[in-house]
């Protein structure tokens, strides 16, 4: 019966998770002018019943069981919380001052799992690639940011409370103040009014400032606890604002992103690395921003920790010298023609196969998708609930050839951790336009040859009489076009028509014709100039981490008291404990030598020398993840001297030398042995000191 209720209920879900999908493809076919208001409404509507379904379902199970069931999602997220904050694998910060919403400290596990993670990228990628790893300040001049588009479009719409001035995001607001009104028992709105609801529900992150700010007085949407007028809604900045220099006249901010510190270092980044393309260069480090309401643990924090990689590339040439030994990998791909079509899931696909159909745009994506895929599962996570979804059309930048998400399902749903994107030329052009540096990279030819180029000939004698003091900017302006943009000109000057050049001080001047020549003509050329392309893989090493959490956490069958964190040996926080069986001053001696033995070969480890049981210590360092545990018994005096390995998820036991303890278990963390090779190797240990 359990089971049957069990299923039901995961069938249920899978129905949700389905529904919600078929709603952003219809709203974003809605857009495209491919389907119909009615069509969007019509699956909205069912999404709400399945909703309904999913929930009586699980109000059913908890009924005939007494119990929550393990299909769950606040269940788990409970009982996993627990653990993290008790284990103190991260706590809220400022904890004794009553906490700022959005900001977290690790504790000792915690941290030790943040750098072994962030290690463990740094060797996957940094290395195994050669990658160029740079360090770089978070505070950062306006100007770079102001190039970039953060000053001017990094922004989510906020409210406040017009009498206590608190500051509440109106996306969320408004949506919790919609789901409200839907779950009202008392006052339940007319079917006509829910249906309205449903309808600004599903589209409430896309409202504009002016169709929000409606929204919100239509509903008498109020502020949270006081109940008191909020204001109407206005863009906020994301950033953290700060001044520099003590005179607190040079703007700042903290930045949002790492990237653009690899950016501004490109040209310095080419000559160090002889001037040869392609190459990439990462940077780990914190990032910050100011969000308006944070929630969801680390999953949406204001400083976190990223891990970015940006791979310069000629953009005629996006192929990867390796893009072979990742081929024949079968990740589950979630590609447009997937979230558009009828089954909405993602499927295993060769990512070879889908260069070749031009699913994905092109190899070196498709090979940073498959490093990302191997990564995650070397750091834990499960790659059944892994996918890599393509953006849809209307979700794409405009300057992007082609974007993927790498995301993890959680009790949250789906949770982004990855963008993989072709960002083509945009970043470099950009700063190069507003520093007037040249961020190009140069390409020689084998040989000589004879081509077709456009020139740009300013008439200075003309721009100085009509622009006066602007005939530099303007001069930059034409100089700067490239070949598209200058024979657009030509067509128009050629016509008799004026054409407006935007300048890089923000002006717009009017061209009219004789004021420049362009012309095509044949020269010899030994190569070009060319702003190069990147494709950026950018990580959010805490929400990798909460998903790993999530995907790790288990308790031992029978026993719903014992948590369990499987860590993957190589993320584990500590590699081993080391358990004298009694407490005798022979037995504490030899635990104390192996402990030795084990930090001298880089194994992080803990000695326990308490009085509890041996099952008892064992539980308690399998809720913290540790993979191995060494017990010092008599024979390992008085016998053989051999000592006790044991494995945490199997439990199973075996007899090792104790000289041989710390090379076996540094094998086992750095995957060059299984567990499989070990029990193969060492005679079988009866496990029975679990129960003790």
């Amino acid at each position: 019966m359990t089971e049957h209720l069990e299923k039901e209920i995961q069938d249920a879900q899978e129905a949700v998770t389905k529904q919600g999908d078929t709603v952003r493809s219809l709203k974003a076919s809605l857009k495209e002018g491919k389907s119909e208001k009615a069509e969007v409404d019509a699956a909205i509507q069912k999404l709400a019943e399945l909703k309904i379904v999913l929930e009586a379902k699980q109000k059913e199970f908890e009924k005939a069981t007494g119990k929550v069931s393990a299909q769950s999602k606040e269940a788990l997220r409970a009982a996993l919380a627990g653990v993290l904050e008790r284990r103190m694998f991260y706590i809220p910060s400022f904890k004794i001052y009553g906490s700022v919403a959005g900001f977290y400290d690790y504790g000792p596990p915690g941290c030790a799992i943040k750098q072994n993670m962030t290690q463990t990228w740094r060797n996957h990628f940094v290395l195994e690639e050669n990658m160029l790893e740079v360090e770089c300040p978070a505070v950062t001049p306006e100007i770079v940011l102001k190039a970039s588009g953060h000053v001017d479009r990094f922004t989510d719409f906020m409210v406040t409370d017009a009498v206590t001035g608190e500051c509440f995001r109106a996306d969320h607001l408004l949506e919790g103040h919609l789901e409200a009104l839907l779950e009202d028992k008392k006052n339940p709105p007319s079917p006509e009014k829910t249906k309205e609801i449903r309808e600004l529900l599903a589209s409430v992150g896309e409202l504009k400032q002016d169709t929000m700010a409606a929204a919100l007085k239509e509903y008498n949407v109020r502020a949270p606890g006081t109940g008191n007028d909020i204001s109407p809604p206005f863009p906020f900045n994301l950033m953290f604002k700060t001044s520099i220099g003590p005179k607190g006249d040079l703007v700042g901010y903290l930045r949002p992103e790492t990237a653009q510190g690899i950016f501004v270092n490109f040209r310095d980044l080419l000559y160090y690395n002889g001037g040869k393309l392609p190459f990439a260069a990462a940077q780990i480090g914190n990032s910050y921003r100011n969000e308006i309401s944070p929630r969801a643990g680390l999953l949406r924090v204001r400083e976190f920790t990223q891990a970015e990689i940006e791979h310069f590339v000629n953009g005629a040439d996006k192929s990867h010298p390796k893009f072979a030994s990742i081929a024949g990998l079968r990740p589950l791909l979630y590609s447009r023609a997937l979230q558009m079509g009828e089954e909405k899931k993602a499927q295993p696909m060769s990512l070879g196969e889908a260069v070749e159909k031009g699913i994905i745009a092109n190899e070196t994506l498709a090979y940073f998708i498959g490093r990302t895929w191997l990564f995650f599962i070397k750091v834990g996570i499960n790659p059944e609930r892994m996918r890599f979804r393509q953006h849809l059309q209307h979700e794409m930048a405009h300057y992007a050839t082609d974007c993927w998400d790498g995301e993890v399902e959680t009790t949250y749903g789906w949770v982004e951790c990855v963008g993989l994107a072709d960002r083509s030329a945009y970043d470099l052009k950009a700063h190069t336009s507003m520093s007037k540096i040249d961020l190009t990279a140069f390409e020689k030819f084998p040989e000589p040859r004879m081509e077709e180029v456009v020139k740009v000939v300013p008439n200075n004698k003309e721009l100085g009489a009509v622009f006066k003091k602007d005939q530099k900017a303007v001069k930059e302006a034409l100089e700067a076009l490239d070949e598209c943009g200058a024979m657009e000109l030509k067509s128009k000057l050629d016509a008799g028509e004026t054409a407006k050049v935007a300048a890089s001080t923000g002006q717009t001047f009017d061209i009219k014709p004789g004021m420049v020549e362009i012309k095509k003509v044949t020269e010899k050329v030994t190569g070009k100039t060319y702003t190069p392309s990147v494709i950026e893989p950018s990580f959010g090493i805490g929400r990798i981490m909460y998903c790993m959490f999530e995907h790790s956490y288990y308790t031992r069958e029978g026993d719903e008291t014992r948590a369990v964190m499987g860590f993957k040996p190589v993320v584990a926080p500590t590699k081993a404990t080391v358990f004298p069986l009694v407490q005798k001053p022979a037995l504490n001696e030899l635990a104390t030598k192996i402990s030795r033995d084990l930090t001298s070969a880089g194994l992080s480890n803990i000695i326990d020398t308490t009085g509890n049981t041996i099952g008892k210590r064992y539980a308690r360092t399998d809720e913290i993840g540790v993979p191995f545990a060494v017990t010092v018994d008599f024979a390992s005096v008085d016998g053989d001297g051999s000592v006790t390995l044991r494995e945490r998820d199997s439990m199973a036991q075996v007899r090792v030398p104790q000289s041989e303890v710390a090379s076996v278990i540094r094998n086992l963390v750095d995957d060059r042995m299984t567990w499989g090779d070990v029990t193969a190797t060492y005679p079988a240990q009866k496990a029975q000191a679990d129960d003790e």
